[in-house]
């Protein structure tokens, strides 16, 4: 017989004591509700009657992409238009066909269009991936019933309210279904609701005993009912309504609906009805919208352009001034322009007028002061610097094949400004894999492989203990050695265990228990009872796996998982389970052979949060009944026996090792019961678990809470929750970097904090500030408590005078809901941030992205969500920067980032390096632009003023074209896309380097007033300079004087070398590129004058050989060009050597110290300049080695005094 049908035999509701079993009479009592909220009705097998209104309901076609073909276009355009240069360029080209214009309507246009197209065109391939991955999902086929009891298949997209859909093990549910029956015969299935909640343990749900018969195809031929329930909302965790059926109305609860987005497991298959379908589904509901993204840099660029559009409005209004004047006062003398002959724009009679003209015609003029080019130019940059974090082969998964993405270029540079990291917990943080550890048996410790907590906790302890300069007293050296052999102890390993091949659960190394050497063990009794409780506490299904031989557990937690796969490989194997009994084969026994022994399960008290703990009573082979138990060491230590804290003390000594070695703990316990005493407690129990009403969950607990007490200690387990490879090396490095992480879980509490501490958020000697909502039903009680809490808490914060002093805020789902409201969100807020973690737990979809808001909102920093799942989706939309795990989770966390990398401890590069490169790239670029616009185009409106404002433009049209688009765009391109202040090595070394970033060093307003300022003063020496050199002496050998094409051509000649020069100043590295972008530039320059003079003078006007003829043989020409420069470049020059000699920033000296060698010369030095570049944190493996060394530094003091009280003495 097959093992599916093994498993459909059984019935494990009769397993539970708490949640599955339900009895029947509260089925009957129907909820009792009306009015607003509960209106939906469903026609259960009859999809016809949801065709029309009022039941016709959303279908279930989904889309998440951000434009659709009728909305791209006005969309698009309104956020290009968001930009107000580009608002500003659509108006001066409107202008441009009008005679007004001193420029050809062409090269108005064709820039802006340019411009836009090429990113609208981005915009639509990024939403245009969403749309293929909605098809994806759409297209899905899942079995529905098409009448007559024949089932067909059916694209999900196709599925209506009502329908009756058959899913099968491993498969998506299509919509939110009501459960109806199952392959087990009590209708109980297993669901995964990762894609919602996060969380990878199996879920149990259970279908009304009243649909039970419906197990198969043709039951359905002539099946009707209905369902009136609450109508769609966000809530995963609640549900109400009512099934009405064969005239009895039966009441529904969470435990019958299976949600969108979670799979069937360990189930052959499930009947349902869609109850909620596409966007009304609660995955979808609790889904955001798309937003549009645009980066601080970007957003302030527009409060830099308004400022530019403030200059270019005085100096229009100057000029147009100054031509009206001229116009009125002037003109009529100019007797050469026959001013009586002359239209309107120039009629001395009417000066208002030519004044209003001039003013479009200078508005456009000096346009250049707005650089439209700026846009394009960051547009190239963007994507060649996510092509570079594309093809970062250090951020590139060998395992599973994934590079890093940049799946938009639109926010390279936040990636350098992130202030807060809003993380998942599961499959981010996590592998998903808890990892048999290590255990305490009897007040003895087994298990010497080290966890990676400890691991990297040692090296980085190792690592700063070289760094202690106080080691060279001789109190210190004792603290030294003492961490020696801590050190000595945790990576102490068995060669021969690591020889093995691995065991998925199972790390285990300990010769003392392996291989049946546990029975020459002192307490060999105990420890056999520890193994048979791992084997038998528990509610999981084995199953044989055919190639291998050996069994694989389906259970609810990783947990139990872990504890099977341990007993199996300690000699314990669990390979049976039956409707009443668990079979364990022992092969070590005192005879030498395997027995299969087989213990009757007469009661399971299952593990719930409240409670903490699990319990299960067996009868053995010798009649004798036992209780089994295993739960929080809190919770098994209070219900312990005078008699049975024999191992209690080192047990709990045991169990804080293990805790600050970031493994999950539980503690084991047992008692043996005799015949009258199980006899009486178990009618007790059976009258609470037949009761009727709402009291019945209280009095299930109060039995319970008789039996288990008078426990005897056993011993306690440590499991490992797999983190993903570097991810404690990660956080500590983005600790170092001032970056604050917050945690948000669909997790139990208990699994976050586990977490926590295994990658060092938490740790032991940091205060936990827990929140929680008292189980009052008056809202506001509730409300007004943990603003109670929320108050008190932060008053403890304030008032406390330890300055090493670091605190954990942990809050759960329900209470975060209270937390959220307006009322109360400040409050939290201002208490989150002032703790060193925050923990979230049993949060919703929802909920993660309303937090991340708030965080986003309320201190104005940029925020950067990451996950994997598609329960993250809603956070990833709402952060600053989104970035999606392509992990085993599906593609949905992905296709709604900003960037995707295959595990999380990539987003330390990610950050520490692209993030520093990029922010402070595309900062100098924009500076740089606002710069060189400055100096060029206000040389401009000095001529203006010098030629009587009359729209003449100094410089040839061709000039004046290829300024932007080849004389410095390469130049200023290759300073955005290569430049770097430091290496990525020395990023990484020194992390506290990447707050530059979100202090905004480099494009804050004293940054960009002064390149602004720098940009004026070279137009004034650019154009005064030379006008000074060529206004009245000769300058050329003949005796000539320079004529206009002469004194611009010399003009642009000098805008061209200092502009470039000055570039050159301001990067930091160099390669070949740069150099053939800047003085190939240069060069260009010459040859274009060159190519151009030689050109017909139809073509080149005025200057035809001009190059040749007139300014390469004149002196003045090429003295100017140098004196120019040089006088445009040295103020940067002193400022900058001011700067480094008096006031250095951080890369300055690492760049001194590299350019010396001394980090190779003196490597102490450079560790020591290491250290001190930390950012101050809390949380992370150095914050844990500190508090370390704090602790035996403390000790160390405590010994000292009593060593001196003793010394006379002697």
């Amino acid at each position: 017989m097959t093992r599916g049908g093994i498993r459909a035999r059984l019935r494990p509701s009769n397993l539970y004591t708490f949640t599955c079993l339900r009895p029947r009479s509260t089925e009957e009592g129907a909820h009792s509700f009306e009015g607003p909220g509960y209106t939906r009705l469903v026609h259960c097998n009859q999809p016809l009657l949801h065709k029309k209104k009022p039941f016709k309901y959303r279908s279930n076609y989904v889309s998440t992409t951000k434009y659709n073909v009728l909305t791209f276009l006005p969309k698009a355009l309104y956020e290009q238009f968001h930009r107000v240069a580009n608002l500003y360029f659509l108006g001066a080209a409107i202008v441009s066909l009008s005679p007004l214009s001193p420029f050809s309507a062409v090269s108005m246009i064709a820039p802006l269009v340019f411009v836009v197209g090429l990113s609208m065109a981005k915009e639509a391939l990024e939403d245009w991936r969403r749309f293929m991955q909605d098809i994806k999902v759409n297209n899905r086929k899942v079995k529905f019933h098409k009448g007559e009891g024949v089932f067909g298949n059916k694209s999900w997209k196709k599925l209506r309210v009502g329908d009756v859909v058959k899913v099968k093990k491993d498969q998506f549910f299509p919509a939110d279904l009501l459960l109806l029956s199952s392959s087990y015969e009590d209708g109980i299935c297993y669901v995964e609701t990762m894609n919602l909640d996060g969380e990878t343990n199996l879920k149990v749900k259970r279908a009304l005993e009243v649909t039970l018969p419906l197990n198969e195809d043709v039951a359905f031929k002539n099946f009707t009912g209905t369902v009136k329930c609450e109508d769609p909302n966000p809530s995963l965790y609640t549900f109400i309504g009512n099934f009405e059926y064969d005239d009895e109305v039966y009441a529904l609860d969470p435990s019958q609906i299976l949600l969108r987005d979670s799979k069937l497991r360990n189930t052959a298959f499930v009947y349902g009805i869609v109850i909620f379908t596409g966007h009304d589904s609660k995955v979808m509901q609790n889904a955001t919208k798309t937003p549009s993204k645009r980066s601080k840099i970007e957003r302030k660029m527009d409060y830099i352009i308004y400022v530019l559009f403030s200059i270019l409005l005085v100096i229009s209004f100057i000029s147009s001034i100054g031509f009206a004047v001229k116009t009125k006062f002037q003109m009529p003398r100019w007797w050469y322009l026959q001013p009586k002959k002359t239209d309107d724009y120039y009629n001395p009679s009417k000066p208002v007028l030519p004044g209003i003209a001039h003013l479009i015609t200078a508005l456009m003029l000096y346009g250049y002061l707005i650089p439209i080019s700026l846009y394009v130019s960051i547009e190239v940059v963007k994507v060649l610097q996510a092509t570079f974090i594309n093809k970062d082969r250090q951020m590139y998964d060998e395992e599973t094949g994934n590079p890093a993405q940049a799946r938009t270029s639109n926010l390279n540079e936040e990636l350098g400004q992130v202030d807060t990291i809003l993380s998942d917990k599961t499959g981010t943080l996590t592998c998903n894999q808890m990892d048999f550890l290590k255990c305490s048996i009897a007040g003895t410790a087994y298990g010497v492989r080290p966890s990676e907590v400890e691991l990297a906790a040692a090296q980085q302890m190792a690592t700063d203990l070289e760094d202690q300069e106080v080691e060279r007293s001789t109190g210190f050296r004792e603290i030294s050695k003492q961490q020696e052999i801590e050190l000595e102890s945790v990576v102490i390993s068995n060669d021969e265990m690591a020889l093995k091949p691995p065991i998925k659960g199972f790390s285990f190394e300990d010769s003392r228990l392996m291989d049946g050497n546990w029975l020459n063990e002192p307490n060999a009794d105990v420890i056999m009872l520890f193994f048979r409780i791992l084997a038998i506490c528990h509610t999981a299904i084995p199953e044989l796996n055919e190639e291998t031989g050996s069994y694989t557990y389906e259970s609810e937690s990783p947990d139990e998982g872990a504890f099977l796969v341990a007993a199996r490989e300690f000699g314990f194997e669990f390979f049976k389970r039956t409707q009443s009994s668990v079979f364990v084969r022992e092969r070590y026994s005192a005879s030498g052979q395997a027995i299969d022994r087989e213990f009757k399960l007469l009661n399971m008290l299952e593990f719930t949060s409240k409670r903490k703990r699990m319990t299960v009573i067996v009868r053995d082979e010798e009649g004798q009944i036992l209780l089994l138990c295993k739960g929080a060491d809190s919770i098994i230590f209070d219900r312990l026996s005078k008699n049975g804290r024999l191992y209690e003390e080192d047990t709990t000594r045991h169990l804080n090792e293990y805790g600050e070695g970031g493994l999950r703990t539980l503690a084991l316990a047992y008692k043996r019961l005799g015949e009258s005493e199980y006899s009486a407690w178990n009618d007790e129990f059976q009258k609470a678990r037949t009761s009727i009403g709402a009291d019945r969950d209280a009095m299930l607990e109060n039995v319970a809470e008789m039996m288990e007490r008078d426990l005897i200690l056993v011993g306690a387990t440590a499991v490992e929750d797999k983190l993903q490879k570097g991810v404690p090396h990660c956080i500590d490095r983005l600790a170092q970097a001032g970056l604050k992480i917050w945690v948000l879980t669909g997790d139990k509490v208990e699994t976050a904090i586990n977490i926590g501490y295994a990658c060092s958020l938490l740790r032991q000697g940091m205060k936990q500030i827990c929140i929680t909502a008292n189980s009052s039903d008056d809202r506001e009680v509730v409300k007004e408590n943990i603003l109670l809490q929320i108050t008190n808490a932060s008053q403890m914060i304030k008032h406390e005078k330890d300055p090493h002093a670091a605190f954990a805020l942990i809050i759960d789902g329900k209470t975060l809901a209270y937390a959220l409201e307006d009322d109360m969100k400040q409050h939290f807020l201002v208490l989150a941030v002032q703790c060193a973690s925050v923990v979230c737990c049993r949060v919703s979809p929802k909920q993660k992205a309303l937090v991340t808001r708030l965080v986003k909102e309320g201190t104005g920093k940029t925020t950067l969500a990451i996950g994997d799942g598609a329960n993250d989706v809603g956070m990833i939309k709402e952060a600053d920067i989104g970035v999606g795990i392509s992990g085993v989770e599906g593609m949905q966390a992905v296709m709604a980032s900003d960037f995707s990398i295959a595990q999380f401890r990539f987003l330390e590069r990610l950050l520490v390096v692209h993030g520093h490169w990029c922010y402070k790239r595309i900062a100098q670029m924009v500076c740089y632009f606002f710069y060189k616009n400055i100096a060029f185009g206000l040389t401009l409106f000095y001529f203006e003023a010098f030629a009587g404002f009359s729209g003449q433009s100094v410089y040839d049209d061709w000039y004046m074209l290829l300024f932007n688009v080849v004389l410095t765009s390469l130049p200023v391109i290759s300073l955005g896309v290569f430049e770097q202040d430091v290496s990525s090595e020395v990023c990484l070394q020194f992390p506290a380097l990447y707050q530059q970033g979100p202090k905004n060093l480099f494009f804050n307003w004293y940054k960009i007033l002064g390149w602004m300022g720098n940009g004026l003063y070279s137009s004034l020496i650019i154009f005064f300079l030379n006008i000074i050199i060529f206004y009245d002496q000769a300058f050329r050998a003949g005796g000539q004087t320079a004529d206009m094409a002469a004194l611009g051509t010399t003009m642009f000649t000098c805008i061209i070398w200092a502009l470039n020069c000055q570039i050159a100043f301001s990067m930091s590295h160099f390669t070949w590129i740069q150099h053939l972008f800047i003085w190939g530039s240069i060069a260009m320059w010459y040859l274009f004058l060159f190519v151009y003079g030689m050109l017909s003078p139809t073509i080149s006007g005025n200057a035809y050989q001009l190059l040749v003829e007139a300014l390469a043989p004149a002196p003045i020409y090429w003295t100017a060009t140098l004196l120019v420069t040089v006088a445009c470049n040295l103020p940067y020059l002193a400022h900058i050597s001011y700067q480094r000699c008096f006031h250095p920033l951080d890369h300055h000296i690492i760049q001194e110290i590299k350019y010396y060698k001394k980090d190779v010369e003196d490597q102490r030095m450079w560790t020591r300049e290491r250290s001190k570049a930390r950012q101050k944190t809390m949380i992370g493996f150095t914050a844990r080695v500190d508090a370390k060394i704090r602790q035996l530094k403390v000790k160390l003091q405590r010994k000292q005094p009593s060593s001196e009280l003793q010394s006379p003495a002697r």
